[in-house]
């Protein structure tokens, strides 16, 4: 009885062990389908995503997180990033007109030849984001940074 007991822990120790673990890309890919499907993503894990090319027109991603997340040729035109952590994403040919950047964190961000008519970027941290090539008119521009 005590051999049959053992060995029936030891299987469901076994299985428990072999059980899917959501993993943070798993988690990360269900944001993902969310922000496409809905538009809403705001306060969202979303970093390292691949969302080159993706239509996010008026999208809310306030204080999402999308450090490191590829954004090359987005629409973000009338987007909300307000807070977002963009650090070290791309942005790389995004169109961003009228897409708010207000106290978001741009540190080392690419967005070379990025369009970014009508944006706001009041209190946004920009160090080391490389702006090469970007064209806008009508930016409310208030850098922060550290201190």
């Amino acid at each position: 009885m005590r051999q049959v007991l053992l060995t029936a822990v030891a299987l469901i120790s076994t299985l428990s062990l072999a059980a899917p673990i959501p993993t943070q890309a798993s988690q990360n890919q269900a944001q993902v389908k969310r922000l496409l499907e809905t538009g809403v993503c705001s306060g969202c894990d979303l970093r390292g995503v691949n969302l080159s090319g993706a239509h996010l027109i008026g999208a809310d991603l306030r204080n999402a997180n999308l450090r490191g997340a590829n954004l090359r040729g987005a629409n973000l035109e009338g987007a909300d990033l307000e807070g977002a952590n963009l650090e070290a994403a791309n942005l790389t040919k995004v169109f961003a007109s009228g897409t708010t950047f207000n106290n978001a964190n741009l540190t080392n961000a690419n967005l070379t030849e990025a369009h970014l008519h009508n944006a706001q970027v009041d209190g946004a941290v920009m160090i080391g984001t490389n702006i090469t090539g970007a064209d806008g008119f009508d930016i409310n521009l208030g850098i922060g940074g550290g201190e």
